[in-house]
């Protein structure tokens, strides 16, 4: 059991967003027992202490909220959450699916002042999780047409006035793949990819028991879910896909519905008060 952890160190606010959309939503619950997710959360080596810490923060980011029953606290997700794991899955659940050839291109920039700098933040990671990468300071593209996705998240943080957004298809007179490695690093996406298929591989049997197939599973989409924000799913007439990529895809469609039962079960059964 050590070994499926080692090296396993999420962010502890991270890790409650990935169990809540692995084992809460799926399930149609939009509440689970704080005293359980600070057990599971000792499962994957915080304390008592952190996890609480981690919960408060989530709460403080309107991404739970809290209410009271006798001495039980739940967590609720609040719609924002469901919108960002609803989001998530879509790209989860998609990524290097569908072969890709040239098509419609996003491109954003934005000056946002100082003093939202915490939108900015916001903005960015988004984007980065839609696939966008930094040309330079302020100006982001993607391989997508994501106007829709940016109009309702210019919105949501509420910096219209600073954005400005254009579509459209990189010109052919130019060599555009020459300039793709100097947006994302393609050489660690491929390493990146390798190193999963690597440690995943080798569960390919499924898990010993309920406890094990938690951890595998969560450890497996909490992983998995880092690609998003690194794979830009890039034309491949432009750029071919990253070495790995499909075994990669596969090992993780094939085992996260494999362990699901499994790690159900011990959820419900850690989180039940």
């Amino acid at each position: 059991m050590a070994d499926l952890l080692r090296g396993f160190e999420p962010a502890p606010q991270d890790l409650v967003l990935t169990l809540l959309g692995a084992y809460v939503t799926p399930c149609g619950r939009r509440e689970v027992w704080s005293g359980g997710l600070v057990r599971l959360l000792e499962e994957f080596g915080f304390s008592a202490g952190a996890a609480r810490v981690a919960l408060n923060r989530l709460v403080a980011r309107d991404l739970l909220t809290r209410s009271k029953s006798g001495r039980l606290v739940h967590y609720q997700l609040t719609r924002r959450t469901l919108t960002v794991l609803a989001e998530g899955d879509g790209r989860i659940f998609t990524l290097g699916v569908a072969h890709r050839r040239t098509t419609t291109w996003t491109v954003l920039w934005h000056a946002i002042p100082e003093d939202r700098r915490t939108a900015r933040t916001r903005l960015v990671r988004r984007l980065r999780f839609l696939g966008f990468g930094s040309v330079q300071d302020g100006t982001w593209i993607a391989p997508h047409d994501r106007e829709r996705e940016v109009a309702a998240l210019v919105i949501e943080l509420g910096i219209t006035e600073h954005v400005g957004m254009m579509v459209g298809r990189p010109s052919i007179a130019v060599d555009f793949a020459a300039f793709v490695p100097r947006i994302w690093n393609l050489g660690e996406l491929a390493e990146r990819y390798r190193a999963f298929v690597d440690q995943f591989r080798a569960h390919e049997h499924g898990a010993a028991g309920d406890r094990e197939a938690l951890l595998l599973r969560t450890r497996l989409v909490h992983t998995f879910r880092e690609f998003p924000f690194l794979d830009p799913e890039l034309p491949e007439d432009l750029v071919p896909a990253p070495r790995h990529r499909a075994e990669a895809v596969r090992l993780f469609h094939n085992l996260y519905p494999a362990l699901a039962p499994a790690a159900q079960r011990y959820f419900d059964e850690v989180t039940a008060p």
